[in-house]
């Protein structure tokens, strides 16, 4: 009787210590599977802006479009300090990629696709969604504000995204 108590302790043991580690892996396998999916989503999140990217045209570049009522208010004063900022976010990059997927030519396309000669202007959303175009447009204009010539804000981003991010935009150097 007393082998028999042993095996049977033993057995169930070595079904806790069965369970235990199927469980650990199930759990790094669930990590994993997490892990992946989140990326795959971001991903998903990036081509969705690609492709769906909103436009909106107003009567001026004073004028905020209607994408931006929900967004926070940081967001509004980057997208309005942008459009007053056209000659200099034209000669800055941007590093998200948005000139390969988008084919924006530099930082100021995230934030306005066309300026039209009535002075009305369209807007593009896709500055909402990308936390590195907004960034880069609140850096370069901080530091026009605080003297710096559009050649050495160039030199402050590209030094600062060269690595780590994506391809910058096709951008000429001043």
């Amino acid at each position: 009787m007393h082998k028999k108590s042993l095996f049977v302790l033993i057995m169930l043991v070595v079904s806790i210590i069965s369970v235990a580690c199927s469980s650990s892996n199930t759990s790094e396998e669930t990590a994993s599977k997490e892990k992946t999916n989140a990326t795959e989503k971001e991903h998903q999140q990036h081509s969705e802006h690609v492709s769906g990217d909103i436009r909106e045209e107003t009567a001026s570049n004073k004028v905020l479009p209607e994408f931006l009522k929900d967004k926070p208010e940081q967001m509004q004063t980057i997208y309005a300090t942008a459009a007053q900022n056209k000659e200099l976010l034209e000669n800055i990059p941007c590093y998200c990629g948005c000139g390969e997927s988008a084919g924006h030519k530099n930082n100021y396309d995230c934030f306005i696709h066309e300026n039209k000669k009535d002075g009305k202007v369209v807007w593009d959303d896709h500055g909402t969604k990308c936390g590195v175009c907004l960034e880069i447009a609140a850096q370069s204009v901080s530091d026009l504000k605080s003297g710096k010539s559009i050649k050495q804000i160039r030199q402050s981003i590209d030094e600062k995204y060269k690595s780590g991010y994506a391809k910058p935009t096709p951008t000429p150097e001043v």
